[in-house]
């Protein structure tokens, strides 16, 4: 067991990266304390283990389905249940979703927030001047406060496969996967969310794009597949996102592997949620590159990588409902004879044909299918 977990063990556990100071060694307090220090200990093991290059890549699946949850969650959900798409607690699957978990069904643990409040006395200052009060008599003035200290517990989450009940509606991510097929609207919800503004013209060799620090710009290479074009797009916002100037301190002593990976783990996961042809990625690299590095700065990296994706997954989503809310709002704003006169032509295409039309037409079709030289007998009778 490393330092880390053997302060762990004791009563200020590290999770989440919050400080949780345990004040009751109840029965109850301890078995949770073990509960979690043992889940603790998988995520520390898990964790060197997601650096292979096949389990690095799934490990980015689940990050693109569950991109709101932390990094301690998304690890829990790939290590118990990686092919999970929707989770929800069991509560929360029968009271929001009218679905039900399957009898049998073992869930799977992640780690929830449990903050409990105590009572501290504490010495009270001047608002002002920040300087501790006294009693008249000189002793240090304190008030009793209530203090709500972070603690975390085991819970339980079931996916959607370990339900049944009522169908859930195909609304939000599954629209907009669809409308990746715009690829114009995607391009454009990217161009908006770009903290810099984005180019497209020649670059140097077989590159596809770049970030310049020093002209604060994008380029992207022209006459690319609009996959391909997407794709380059994120890599490099995620670049002029993480690595520009005003990001030195943060960056400070991370190798030109570690920035490139982060920014390829984003453009990954942002993808993969979108529904964006992701086979063409490869993560031989993976093993190598975390070799020899601690736990905390693989976390550190990790973290990054889930707030960038998870910011502009979000960003993008709001984006692209807005492109069509404006759409929308354009057509409703056009002239009223002409949208009158677009749904009459709308309403005449579906419009079935009436029995007395189709049989006009069959009739018609007969005409034209006469032989010839039938015609002309009949016209020669007439004579």
């Amino acid at each position: 067991m490393s330092d880390y977990m053997k302060r762990n063990a004791k009563l200020i556990n590290e999770i989440e990266g919050k400080e949780v100071i345990k004040t009751d060694d109840t029965k109850d307090d301890l078995s949770m304390k073990e509960k979690v220090n043992e889940l603790m200990t998988k995520l520390e093991q898990g964790l060197k283990e997601v650096f292979e290059s096949d389990a690095y890549k799934n490990y980015l699946n689940t990050m693109a389905k569950f991109h709101n949850y932390s990094i301690n969650n998304t690890l829990l959900i790939n290590q118990q249940m990686p092919e999970a798409t929707l989770v929800a607690g069991f509560n929360s699957w029968n009271n929001n979703f009218d679905r039900h978990v399957k009898k049998g069904e073992k869930g799977i643990k992640i780690i929830a927030p449990a903050p409990y409040t105590i009572k501290k006395e504490q010495q009270v200052v001047d608002p002002k001047t920040g300087e501790a009060l006294t009693n008249f008599d000189g002793t240090p003035k304190t008030a009793e406060v209530e203090i709500k200290v972070p603690a975390f517990k085991i819970s339980y989450v079931y996916d959607i496969s370990q339900t049944y009940g009522k169908e859930l509606p195909t609304l939000g991510v599954n629209e907009l996967k669809e409308g990746v097929n715009h690829a114009k609207d995607f391009i454009d919800s990217l161009e908006k969310l770009s903290p810099v503004p984005i180019e497209y013209g020649e670059t140097k060799g077989e590159s596809k794009g770049f970030y310049s620090p020093t002209e604060n710009s994008i380029t992207i290479k022209e006459g690319m597949s609009e996959s391909q074009t997407i794709k380059t797009m994120v890599h490099e916002i995620s670049h002029a996102k993480l690595h520009n100037p005003d990001m030195m301190k943060e960056n400070e002593g991370k190798s030109k592997g570690t920035i490139e990976m982060e920014a390829e783990s984003i453009a990954y996961i942002v993808c993969q949620h979108f529904g964006i042809d992701t086979s063409d990625y490869s993560f031989g690299y993976i093993a190598g590159w975390s070799e020899g590095k601690e736990t905390a700065e693989l976390k550190e990296s990790m973290n990054t990588i889930r707030e960038t994706s998870s910011e502009m997954i979000n960003r993008i989503e709001g984006n692209l409902r807005n492109i069509e809310r404006e759409r929308q709002e354009t057509k409703e704003q056009k002239d009223p004879k002409e949208t009158q006169k677009e749904a009459k032509s709308d309403e005449k295409k579906n419009e079935k044909p009436s029995l007395k039309e189709k049989l006009m037409k069959n009739k018609a079709k007969v005409k034209d299918t006469k032989p010839k030289d039938q015609v002309k007998k009949k016209e020669r009778s007439q004579l």
